[in-house]
């Protein structure tokens, strides 16, 4: 988010929120503004990890933080998770998110339930 300047990381910031209130409204309401941003630059940071940076990625990645919290990718409980973001033979990122959500929509719809408060 640093490649963004101040202005950029306010913009993608606003964008973000303005979406995950739109996709996830009870988990964002659940986590009220304050730790709904500190949300969004833990996921950016935490997408950078997996050199995940493109804006959309980032995005998507942040979305599935907020459905199964924040250190979802460490998460004994979701193997899926690790596997995908572990796999080396996945080499472009943002395939590498698409993948991630395929394997988070294959999931029991409990699993991802309010886990955001993390």
């Amino acid at each position: 988010m640093a490649a963004f300047g101040p202005l950029g990381k306010k913009a993608f910031e606003d964008r973000v929120v303005d979406h995950l209130k739109r996709a996830s409204p009870q988990q964002c309401s659940a986590l009220g503004d304050e730790k709904l941003r500190v949300t969004i630059y833990y996921g950016s940071q935490r997408a950078t990890d997996y050199r995940i940076v493109a804006e959309r990625d980032v995005c998507k990645y942040i979305d599935l933080i907020v459905l199964y919290g924040r250190d979802f990718d460490k998460d004994p409980n979701l193997p899926w998770a690790q596997s995908v973001l572990q796999n080396q033979a996945i080499k472009n990122p943002s395939r590498k998110v698409d993948r991630l959500f395929k394997a988070a929509r294959k999931q029991p719809a409990d699993e991802g339930a309010v886990r955001c408060a993390r």
